[in-house]
């Protein structure tokens, strides 16, 4: 890694290929790089304290996905493929070359399998956090936007009501639906690229029906294939994809170590922070010293 690639503690903007996306940038970068990726319709804040916890011992990276968050869109249709390539287009912007542990929440967690698959070189780890692809269920807004006409219609019908129901469907505890986070919510909604990157992805992953077996199965299988070091988290609450989901990765994924947290929803990352960070901590540590429980 080169050194004018600079160190960034706040949000700063990231031109990739002339797609300027918004990005966080910080630790030793001698350090292990971390990559984190959010969910559909999400930002990257929804890492910021597990970042800000990571960085004093990784190198760690962040960014809201083209078209989410306050970042730019990309041209074209969006897919896993086209989303990962650009994460690992952004990667090569801020001259991180080395394999790294990635971290994906939701749809976050199905891009992370997508990077594995096509470039298995960049990725060293997967934690897959309430991930996409485990199971054929979509929650039913999601679903709702593949209706025709009715989907786009949906999406301009926003508010602070249905913004705080969006926010509540996240968590086991109400108390993590802050003013701060509903605001933040209504800000990212109102991003210009927001709707139409959100109906994309949404016709890509599924329909009314629920996921698309496809893509799930296909990746589903090369990344099994890879047996590559992977924790699996679940939140035991989980409103958007059921725990039941973990079952299903826990078979896909046999070498794969687990952990479900109870009373917890969407976003164990956030949620369950501490116990998250302790148990990612563990994770890392053995493979960062080569795979040793005992480390020797």
């Amino acid at each position: 890694m080169t050194a004018e690639h600079p160190t960034i503690g706040d949000k700063d903007r990231l031109d990739v290929g002339g797609v300027r996306v918004r990005y966080r940038l910080a630790g030793d970068p001698t350090a292990p790089p971390i990559v984190m990726l959010h969910g559909i319709a999400r930002s990257l804040e929804d890492w910021d304290g597990m970042f800000d916890r990571l960085a004093n011992d990784y190198r760690v990276f962040s960014l809201d996905l083209p078209g989410f968050g306050l970042s730019e869109r990309t041209g074209g249709a969006y897919s896993l493929r086209s989303l990962a390539r650009f994460i690992l287009a952004a990667l090569d912007t801020v001259g991180e070359e080395r394999p790294v542990h990635l971290m994906g929440n939701s749809l976050g967690g199905a891009i992370a399998m997508k990077i594995s698959a096509a470039a298995p070189a960049r990725a060293r780890t997967l934690v897959l956090v309430n991930s996409a692809g485990f199971g054929h269920e979509i929650p039913l807004g999601l679903r709702l936007l593949g209706l025709g006409p009715l989907g786009p219609l949906m999406l301009k019908l926003k508010s602070r009501k249905s913004t705080y129901r969006g926010e509540r469907g996240l968590f086991h505890d109400p108390k993590f639906v802050t003013e701060k986070r509903i605001q933040h919510a209504l800000k990212v909604g109102k991003n210009p690229p927001h709707d139409g990157v959100l109906l994309s992805i949404a016709s890509h992953l599924g329909s009314f029906r629920g996921v698309h077996p496809h893509w799930r199965r296909h990746l589903l299988k090369e990344v099994a294939a890879q047996h590559k070091p992977t924790l699996l988290v679940w939140g035991g609450t989980d409103r958007i994809l059921p725990a039941s989901n973990l079952e299903s990765a826990r078979h896909i994924f046999p070498h794969a170590e687990y952990h479900l947290f109870h009373e917890c929803g969407h976003m164990p990352q956030i949620e369950k922070e501490e116990e998250f960070d302790a148990l990612v901590r563990e994770f890392l540590a053995r493979e960062d010293d080569g795979g040793d429980p005992d480390g020797q």
